[in-house]
């Protein structure tokens, strides 16, 4: 049965439009123009009440009966269980995966935001926001977050271990993004190395490619930077 995506190409949305790839799961992709304000929408609320991107509806849940879910992580720890791919064959293997993908929730997509917040988009608003400290902030974390990646990766081809994961699914999307966060790979070979291999997976190309043509120049748009940057609720 098709899954239902609720989704806008940020990287976010690329996490589970690769992992769908990846599993081979149909989907339908329901695109939700974050820059428009559709994410506040009562019906995708009812989805997502936090009024972000992805969800998902799967109308053949659990006991066949269909569910909706909100949160990338949450949505691909569901879909790894659903086929039983990409979360590690043992339960060690599992912790593993499980580790790095909540540190991909907590880490790198919070401080990589955040340093496209102030390095592209605050500086770009009206009036700008060029604020040093907070551009220096994130941009020294997001590089942190990054050795700490580059260090685990000398471990093993993949970020779990010598196995593909949800884990990779959830942080190749904002890692992929380093140059807009002002990061470099000169340091970094088993980052630079693994990027490329995730990279050339066709299952990542074909998520990556969703709905590509949507991505907008947010730094240009005042209407979605009141929307996405301003709005309270």
């Amino acid at each position: 049965m098709t899954i239902e995506l609720y989704y806008w190409p940020t990287p976010n949305g690329w996490k589970i439009s690769i992992a769908l790839e990846e599993m081979g799961l149909p989907y339908e992709v329901k695109l939700i123009d974050i820059g428009a304000g559709e994410q506040f929408a009562p019906d995708f609320l009812e989805i997502a009440p936090n009024n972000r991107m992805p969800g998902i509806v799967d109308p053949d849940g659990p006991d066949g009966d269909p569910i909706s879910i909100f949160e990338s992580g949450a949505i691909l720890q569901y879909l790894a269980r659903k086929t039983g791919k990409f979360c590690g064959e043992s339960e060690r293997e599992r912790i593993v995966v499980d580790q790095w993908l909540m540190w991909q929730m907590g880490g790198v997509g919070p401080m990589a935001g955040q340093a496209h917040h102030f390095l592209k988009y605050a500086p770009a608003m009206d009036p700008p926001n060029d604020l040093p400290y907070a551009k220096d902030r994130y941009r020294n974390e997001t590089a942190r977050l990054y050795g700490v990646l580059d260090r685990q990766l000398a471990k093993g081809e993949f970020v779990a271990g010598d196995f593909f994961s949800i884990a990779d699914m959830a942080i190749w999307p904002w890692a992929s993004l380093w140059e807009g966060q002002q990061q470099t790979l000169d340091d970094k070979p088993n980052l630079a190395r693994w990027l490329d291999t995730c990279a050339a997976r066709p299952g990542v190309q074909a998520g990556r490619a969703v709905a590509a043509e949507k991505r907008s120049n947010i730094e240009q748009d005042r209407k979605a930077q009141e929307l996405l940057f301003k709005r309270k609720s």
